[in-house]
């Protein structure tokens, strides 16, 4: 079954107690169920890791290879963060960013293919992927009120996705968003290649460039993983894949196969 084309979040709906995540040390292999029918269909799967680590290229191409929808939420911290900054809201004071996230209507298109974001109806597909954007989510996602939030309307698009599946990509994801995802995945990478991958995103390739970026994304990583709401961590059971030296290929294949799913399946 092929992915639709989007979803639109409603306004509303309650949050589950959200969930603690556990370490486990890189390069350990989780405890996910093999795929021995060849079906994804009805599929959960949660793609986490550090800004850089190509979660969400892999997690596009997973869900093209399944043939699952695809949720970025790391789009709708980015959205509330543009909106704050378009609106001069100070992204400093947690209530008037929670105000702002209660009242946007946040839509996301859920096709791997053609992956959308629009607040109150405008596209703000280029304009959350700014180095301004970039340097600002983080204080906006570690306002409790806003990941209250988004994560319930993040478990309204996963809920709506059934019985098709989908594979959801964030820093949560598996640790809280869906801890009872069949399939978790936490990538990483050297800060130092994450560095330089981000840098090609935004169309920078001076070394000046990446050592700016570099320190960025140093600063990301520690407010992250020290936030007191859902910091980023490794889930428990999750499939744990340094991407330095892989390919994206490389690592999707690596992910099928621990999972028992032939790498030229497609549903």
């Amino acid at each position: 079954m092929k992915p639709d084309h989007g979803s639109a979040l409603s306004e509303g709906g309650s949050t589950a107690d959200r969930v603690k995540g556990t370490s486990a040390p890189l390069g350990s292999e989780g405890s996910a169920p093999a795929l021995a029918d060849g079906s994804a269909e009805g599929m959960i799967v949660a793609v986490d890791g550090p800004g850089g680590s190509g979660k969400s290229t892999v997690a596009r191409e997973l869900a093209r290879r399944l043939g699952l929808r695809y949720l970025d939420t790391g789009a709708m911290y980015r959205a509330v963060t543009q909106l704050a900054l378009e609106r001069r809201i100070d992204i400093e004071d947690p209530q008037a960013v929670a105000e702002l996230a209660e009242r946007a209507v946040l839509s996301v298109g859920t096709d791997p293919d053609r992956p959308s974001i629009a607040v109150d109806g405008v596209s703000v597909d280029a304009e959350i992927r700014t180095r301004a954007v970039t340097n600002a989510v983080s204080a906006i996602a570690a306002v409790p009120a806003v990941r209250a939030r988004l994560v319930a309307q993040q478990r309204q698009v996963i809920a709506a996705t059934r019985p098709s599946g989908i594979v959801v990509e964030g820093r949560d994801i598996g640790s809280v968003v869906v801890p009872d995802a069949q399939i978790k995945v936490f990538l990483t990478a050297s800060t130092e290649v994450r560095a330089l991958r981000r840098s090609r995103q935004l169309g920078e390739k001076g070394v000046d460039d990446v050592a700016r970026t570099l320190a960025e994304l140093d600063r990301r990583d520690a407010l992250d993983s020290s936030r007191a709401a859902d910091p980023l961590a490794i889930p428990e059971g999750a499939i744990v894949l340094d991407s330095t030296a892989l390919s994206v290929p490389e690592v999707v294949d690596e992910v099928l196969r621990r999972c028992g799913q032939s790498s030229n399946v497609t549903t």
